[in-house]
């Protein structure tokens, strides 16, 4: 077996990328606070041609050094959108018609897999989900403005996962159920 060369992987360039369909997922970051984990989302976020990024509070914002360091330009790819607050982008998805799910340990969560989106109730086409500060996770009052809440199930000692990894676990849920859809139609 023989590793591909960046040039055999035939990438979209970033113009390319801007005009590509995208997943119809939008990612939201509410407070979080490493730049590193931000760059990592974005990074991620251009892996699976995610809609946007929205960074909410004091999620930082590109340009950036540090969300650099681990985006690796995709922070030039991905959309993206700031908010003074995660509840006025969820009251913005809301109106745009997106179903909004907090990404946290709560009462009432889905735990993996994943209900199949198709079984939402309406069958929205489009999706947002929500992460939150590595510490204190998402505010709860995002949590009691969002749709549903999904949860990762966890079997150790530790109570949480790192934001990063947590976003690209659920990304790839979505991206690996959308796929399936569409290779069932």
């Amino acid at each position: 077996m023989r590793k591909l060369s960046v040039l055999e992987m035939n990438r979209l360039s970033v113009e390319e990328f801007h005009q590509a369909e995208k997943m119809p997922l939008i990612v939201v970051l509410d407070d979080v606070r490493s730049l590193y984990n931000v760059g990592s989302v974005f990074r991620t976020c251009d892996a699976f041609r995610v809609e946007a990024v929205w960074l909410c509070g004091i999620t930082a914002t590109p340009p950036h050094v540090e969300i650099h360091k681990t985006a690796l330009g995709a922070e030039d790819s991905v959309e993206w959108k700031y908010y003074k607050t995660a509840d006025e982008a969820i009251l913005d998805l809301h109106r745009q018609g997106y179903f909004v799910f907090a990404v946290e340990q709560a009462e009432g969560s889905l735990k993996a897999p994943l209900k199949t989106l198709s079984s939402i109730e309406g069958e929205p086409r489009r999706w947002a989900i929500v992460l939150g500060n590595e510490v204190k996770g998402v505010h709860q009052s995002v949590v009691d403005a969002c749709d549903d809440c999904l949860e990762i199930p966890q079997f150790g000692t530790k109570h949480s996962m790192n934001v990063a990894v947590t976003a690209g676990i659920v990304i790839w849920e979505f991206a690996r159920q959308l796929l399936l859809t569409q290779t069932q139609r």
